[in-house]
């Protein structure tokens, strides 16, 4: 579903402006592509939240209105976010054409419990979370689902399997999503992990969450 965000342009720049901004409810932007040059805009952040917290996630279509002007069909190019309260702090955007493709990233999300599990005591291996696939802008997929209901102990279900007539992979086609393996696999395997999660980690920074390559956001 097409999603809807309203934008005012900005006049300034810098972190005075973008602390301005968000005392007043608002966070600072920039709407990138077509033959415009890049535009500085402002948006309600909680609208926006909303958005990415919907089902397509970054993945949303978006009508951009701005202000005197068409409104333009977005994507989310990147967003940034304060590390503790994860409130938004600055967002891109990127203007598409809705006849020409695009190569974005998909969830899979995996559906039923596998025969492997209950009858086999196996255990379900979630390798591959999300996939890079080309299709048109009106043919963005939520996620990808993959019933899992049948797998059986060694079996697999590879991205050809799922593919689908409005989308092409991107991604290497036998790429394998979710297998079914001998419990003691993951068993072995877990001390390495354990290990991996004990590394301290740095103090917290304002994170970027990227939406694909792009130039450095600013302000």
């Amino acid at each position: 579903m097409e999603a809807t965000l309203k934008a005012t342009r900005r006049e300034t720049r810098g972190k005075n402006e973008a602390r301005r901004l968000r005392q007043a409810g608002q966070i600072p932007g920039t709407l990138y592509g077509g033959t415009n040059e890049a535009t500085a805009i402002a948006v309600d952040p909680k609208v926006l939240s909303r958005i990415l917290h919907s089902d397509a996630g970054v993945n949303s279509l978006i009508s951009l209105e701005i202000e005197g002007e068409p409104a333009a069909k977005v994507l989310v190019k990147e967003y940034q976010v304060e590390p503790v309260r994860h409130a938004l702090l600055h967002a891109d955007f990127y203007r598409i054409a809705m006849d020409k493709l695009l190569t974005i990233t998909v969830p899979i999300v995996l559906k039923g419990e596998p025969r492997g599990v209950k009858q086999q005591g196996g255990v379900l291996d979630f390798v591959h979370r999300e996939v890079e696939i080309e299709c048109l802008p009106a043919d963005i997929p939520e996620h990808i689902e993959v019933d899992v209901s049948d797998l059986m102990l060694g079996q697999s279900v590879r991205l050809r399997d799922v593919a689908s007539a409005t989308w092409k992979p991107i991604s290497d086609a036998d790429l394998m999503l979710v297998h079914v393996v001998a419990a003691r696999t993951v068993v072995e395997e877990a001390p390495a992990a354990e290990a991996a999660a004990a590394v301290p980690t740095a103090a917290a920074e304002p994170e970027v969450i990227k939406k694909g390559k792009g130039e450095k956001a600013e302000e």
